[in-house]
């Protein structure tokens, strides 16, 4: 048993499958002055008793790419550390009872192929060739994954940390973390049963027990466990005969798993009847235990799989895994900084963590070593979660994931759980006015409104069905051809002001400072040349301004403006949001409905586009800022909150005459879209430059010195090997889904990150990076929409007022 050091680079405190997973990649990348601590025994938590499967599949384009390494590490872990293995990569067979299945299939292969993997759409017949024992009642056909299979976890977990010792590395079994605090000199001082060990950095990759580590550094990790059960059967005569493995069977509709182990199958649902365990406290140790059994859940499911592969009914239950596996609110494990601290890291409440593993270590350790991941995993950053995901929001996030783990992520379907979490002054009273939410960032915005006597059914489709389409159609109507307001709590919002404030955020944009009383657009890049994040710079004075950001971005965007923070600064950063919100009014009679509310002159030659000025409205002062995300003539109202809905009463009172309309998100993306807006974490990702997005007017290369600068000026001279386009395509009933496949030919040539329908032009719209050479004016392409390929035109960006004339009217 290895001696606990006095200190380290890096301390990680879990050793399940994902702690020693980035233990061996942090080894991989020569960092091995490493100490990885556990509890325990090596995969005593939640690494025991999991399934091993081994999918690819994932809705998310990031997340496929990070499960797609972890298969492609598997296949030769075993050798490269020279730990045997049982890995079986059998392939999977996913059941599709519907047409929307079936177009989820289609979509998710498509992104498959663009990632190289060879998934294959099937018929009900060619199901049955790849698993003989099914029926095939109710099914409309189904998708196959060559490159599904399973691996041993604790197998799995041994070679990691094989492979890291023999590179270096150190593990110490047997020693809990009793307390961790940070030194003045920013390390952390980690105590333990064994003693204590400075570090340099620590992760908590501790499964379903960091909350307790969390807790130790003031962190509240959003976390509950869940009960996962699956039953392993006992040995079937026809599985014995066959020889070879039979590949894993997903049947997503029904909500099951079913794949052999030895000559049984395990059956694995994900039952309606989820159940969150230890909401009180968790017991000191838990290690290698499971819950007791609780089959009366999964009555139903079981007679499902049964009739659907009738040899699991013709054997008995063999034995029963009941245990503990951590989820977060939307089921993605938290990889990445944790908001608020420095040199610590998360790498933890991992659902499904044999499978993430690889490329959760890989990820972890990039992050150490190199201070960004190669992919943007944002869906999986620890820090889109803010101050709303509180306990009761957490679990019941949990329960609502995990009875809709195999569920289609449907564009315009807004689960209920856990919301309201935050909400507007203006929330009851939208409410009444027919207004349907969402959440945003944690933040209820209205996303359409159903006129009185309307059903808001929730069209579960991808297609362009329900009674959103027309009310989103009819609201985007009257932002163009009258006046239209928008209640926009939550906008994330910095004030830096004092001395050296301008020269300190010159040196982080990519671009030019907006003169005093104006406003720009500013990106802020990394190292390596890609966008960090977008914020809108308001400048009050020389040294004054607000940036403002995503409501989703908050915690993630303060981190990276204080990261760097001169020490010796005489300017402050102030986070404002809770002080503030917005009320967006915007349209051609935007300008006759504010200034009957106020003396300010409204006039162009007073208060130009892309300029900020002081208002008064009734008894409110705030600021309006002439600028929006619809390309429309308008203006941002940021009032304070207690000041919202009075002003939102006066301007609709103003506004009757005018034709004043209510509009919600769905609608704001569709204009946006017209105009080429780009969204934060869609659009926008640390994987593109500003100038492969096409921002080259923004970006100012001849300036002396902002971070990313070398990186951009190589892609400037070498060139960007693709370019952020507009599409218009000609698509049927439903729009680009992101992340659709562009085509030129027979040949895969772009990523649509933006589609929908634009009711100012009336056309379907993809925002997609393609090859350079492609993305010309006019260029003919094909999108592929749920598994069709539709054709598409390169245009020009703004597709609606290319000359902004309307939002200078």
């Amino acid at each position: 048993m290895a001696d606990l050091p006095s200190h380290a680079r890096v301390v990680i405190i879990g050793g399940g499958a994902v702690g020693a997973s980035t233990l061996y990649h942090l080894a991989k990348m020569g960092c091995t002055d490493t100490v990885l601590l556990e509890k325990n025994e090596l995969t005593s938590g939640s690494t025991w008793h999991a399934a091993g499967n081994c999918p690819t599949f994932s809705g998310s384009w990031n997340m496929m790419k990070l499960q797609k390494y972890s298969s492609e590490l598997f296949g030769r872990l075993a050798e490269e550390v020279d730990y045997p293995m049982n890995y079986h990569r059998t392939g999977s067979v996913r059941l599709a009872q519907n047409t929307a299945r079936m177009e989820e299939f289609r979509h998710v292969s498509a992104m498959a192929r663009y990632q190289g993997l060879d998934y294959e759409m099937l018929g009900p017949n060619e199901l049955k060739d790849r698993y003989p024992f099914l029926e095939l009642h109710g099914l409309e056909g189904g998708l196959w994954d060559p490159d599904d299979g399973d691996i041993d976890p604790s197998q799995l977990t041994q070679a990691y940390a094989k492979g890291a010792r023999d590179m270096g590395a150190k593990i110490v079994r047997f020693c809990a973390v009793t307390a961790i605090s940070q030194l003045p000199s920013g390390e952390w001082k980690v105590e333990s049963e064994k003693g204590t060990i400075i570090a340099e950095k620590v992760v908590n990759a501790g499964g379903y027990r960091a909350a307790e580590i969390g807790r130790m550094v003031g962190r509240d990790v959003p976390s509950v466990a869940m009960s996962h059960q699956y039953l392993v059967t006992e040995e079937i005569p026809e599985l014995a005969a066959l020889g070879d493995k039979i590949p894993l069977l997903r049947d997503p509709d029904d909500s099951y798993y079913l794949r052999q182990e030895g000559n049984g199958l395990i059956l694995g649902p994900y039952e309606w009847q989820a159940t969150p365990h230890w909401l009180d406290k968790m017991p000191d140790d838990f290690s290698f235990q499971l819950y007791p059994d609780d089959l009366d859940r999964l009555e139903w499911y079981i007679e499902q799989s049964c009739a659907r592969v009738p040899i699991l009914g013709s054997v008995g239950v063999q034995k029963v895994i009941n245990g503990p596996i951590p989820y977060t609110p939307d089921g993605n494990p938290l990889v990445g900084p944790a908001p608020g601290l420095t040199n610590f890291y998360e790498a933890c409440v991992f659902s499904f963590g044999i499978a993430q593993s690889g490329g959760a270590g890989k990820t972890m350790a990039e992050w150490i070593v190199e201070g960004e991941p190669e992919w943007d995993l944002w869906v999986i950053d620890p820090r889109r979660y803010t101050d709303f995901a509180t306990k009761r929001y957490v679990v019941d996030k949990a329960v609502e994931l995990y009875q809709n783990e195999y569920a289609i992520g449907f564009p315009h379907e807004e689960r209920p759980a856990g919301r309201p979490a935050k909400v507007s002054p203006l929330y009851e009273k939208l409410a009444a006015k027919g207004a349907q939410f969402g959440g945003r960032g944690g933040w209820e915005r209205a996303v359409w409104f159903a006129d009185a006597g309307t059903q808001p059914e929730v069209a579960l489709t991808y297609h362009r069905e329900g009674a959103w389409y027309p009310a989103v159609a009819a609201e985007c109507k009257a932002v163009s051809e009258a006046v239209g307001i928008l209640d926009m709590p939550g906008f994330t919002k910095f004030e830096v002001t004092g001395p050296g404030a301008a020269d300190w955020l010159n040196g982080l944009i990519a671009g030019p400072l907006p003169k005093v009383g104006r406003v720009s657009l500013g990106y802020f890049c990394s190292e390596r040349g890609g966008v960090v994040t977008e914020m809108t710079l308001t400048r009050f004075g020389e040294d004054r301004f607000w940036l403002i950001s995503a409501a989703a971005g908050e915690w993630h965007d303060e981190d990276w403006l204080r990261a760097h923070l001169p020490a010796d600064a005489a300017f402050t950063l102030t986070n404002v949001t809770p002080r503030w919100s917005t009320l967006v009014l915007a349209g051609p009679k935007s300008r006759e409905v504010l200034s009957q509310v106020t003396e300010s002159d409204l006039s162009n030659a007073a208060f130009p586009w892309l300029s900020v000025q002081p208002i008064e409205v009734a008894q409110a002062r705030g600021y309006a800022i002439r600028v929006n995300y619809v390309g429309e003539l308008g203006w941002e109202l940021h009032l304070p909150v207690e000041a919202v809905a009075p002003v939102y009463d006066l301007l609709w009172q103003a506004g009757e005459e005018h034709g004043i309309r209510d509009f919600g998100m769905y609608a704001m993306d569709s204009l946006r879209l017209e105009k080429g807006y780009m969204a934060w974490k869609q659009d926008l990702a640390s994987e593109y430059s500003p100038l492969r997005s096409s921002l080259d007017r923004f970006i100012r290369l001849d300036k002396e010195a902002f971070i990313g600068r070398e990186a951009l000026l190589k892609e400037k001279q070498a060139g960007s090997v693709e370019r952020f386009v507009p599409l218009v395509v000609e698509a049927k009933t439903a729009d680009a889904p992101f992340c659709s496949i562009v085509w030129k030919g027979d040949r895969q040539v772009g990523l649509v990150t933006s589609g929908g329908y634009g009711h100012r032009i009336n056309k379907s719209i993809a925002l997609a990076y393609v090859e350079t050479d492609l993305a010309q004016d006019g260029e003919d392409l094909e999108v592929e929409i749920l598994g069709e390929r539709c054709p598409a035109k390169v245009a020009v960006s703004p597709l609606f007022d290319p000359k902004n004339e309307r939002l200078r009217a």
